[in-house]
């Protein structure tokens, strides 16, 4: 590729692979100056729609922090443009944003597929040469900790001990392989306002909910309400990264130091936003006034610009009532998402 790329100037290269960390380490050896990498995760739930050549809802793009600008009336009109992809968001959330799947008429086929890519294929031989892993079991196991605690703040020692107590090393060089391998997302703790936050405590999220659920082997994930909101709480803070990527947002979660309950799923922060997400994937959205989101929407020191709580139904929208110096707006799942993948590309 160096050579080509040397000697014939009328060539473009364009390289594919899931072996990144080789990658990145070649273009530091040979290629600086000659290439770009450009990280790439599962497709958003627009491009999902894209590739099954889906009428585009939203013609005209708007922004996700832009909404709050709409009145209640273009809201709702808004919302019932998605209708129609109700079905295919709760499809995207169980096999995931993979083309080849999505293109497939056989769903259960889909989840075979993520479970023989993913395990057999990802961990079993591409992360194991690639790093050098000596007890690939271990792995595995990891892997299935991680799947089964995804959504969850990740303890290396907590995992060492109930992994057979292998050594905290150990468990953290696994968790970098499979971080560089993009197979798991790291949220790290970010302060806001006055609210000290929890430190050092990542949240571990599995790069895309439909793999978590291959592996878990989970049935009927659409009627398990708490399946649900984990699954879609991955899906928001995939789309959040990839929204936020080239440019230099943090994105991680708020959890109170002193009152560990206390927590937002999703925090951005750039240096003139810092942009609050909740998840509520569920019948019922509402929160207390004494919710995490709600308590720093009313702290001026918090310098919140926008704050989002991520609901479950398309008539579940609007202004969250409570008296809050930045307003909270409720967004059905499948618009914010829509949103935020387009706004990506």
């Amino acid at each position: 590729m160096k050579v080509i790329y040397d000697s014939r100037r009328d060539v473009r290269l364009v390289a594919t692979g899931s072996a990144s960390p080789i990658l990145e380490k070649g273009s530091t050896d040979s290629g600086t100056g000659r290439w770009n990498i450009l990280k790439i995760p599962t497709m958003s739930f627009y491009e999902y729609c894209c590739v099954l050549g889906l009428e585009d809802p939203v013609p005209d793009m708007i922004q996700p922090c832009k909404l709050i600008n709409l009145s209640n009336a273009k809201l709702g009109d808004l919302m019932g443009r998605f209708l129609p992809l109700r079905n295919h968001f709760n499809r995207y959330l169980t096999i995931g944003g993979f083309p080849e799947l999505v293109l497939s008429n056989d769903d259960s086929y889909a989840q075979r597929m993520l479970r023989e890519d993913v395990v057999d294929k990802v961990i079993k031989r591409d992360v194991l040469s690639l790093f050098g892993i000596r007890n690939p079991l271990l792995m595995e196991k990891l892997f299935l900790y991680l799947c089964m605690n995804s959504t969850q703040i990740f303890s290396t020692s907590t995992a060492a001990k109930e992994l057979e107590n292998t050594s905290v090393g150990t468990v953290e060089s696994y968790i970098e392989a499979l971080e560089m391998s993009n197979l798991i997302y790291l949220s790290k703790p970010i302060s806001v306002g006055s609210k000290g936050a929890l430190k050092g405590k990542p949240k571990i999220y599995i790069a895309d909910a439909a793999i978590r659920n291959a592996v878990l082997m989970v049935d009927d994930v659409l009627t398990d309400e708490s399946e649900l909101g984990a699954m879609v709480e991955t899906a928001v803070y995939k789309h959040m990264v990839s929204f936020y990527q080239g440019t230099p947002a943090q994105v991680g979660y708020f959890r109170n130091a002193k009152q560990n309950q206390k927590e937002v799923d999703v925090v951005v922060q750039l240096p003139r936003q810092k942009i609050l997400c909740e998840v509520k994937y569920r019948s019922n959205s509402h929160i207390p006034v004494s919710d995490a989101i709600v308590e720093l929407c009313r702290d001026k020191t918090s310098k919140v610009t926008h704050a989002f709580l991520v609901t479950k139904d398309l008539d579940d929208f609007g202004i969250v009532k409570h008296d809050t110096d930045t307003p909270i707006l409720r967004v059905p799942a499948i618009v914010f998402l829509y949103l935020l993948g387009k706004g990506a590309v």
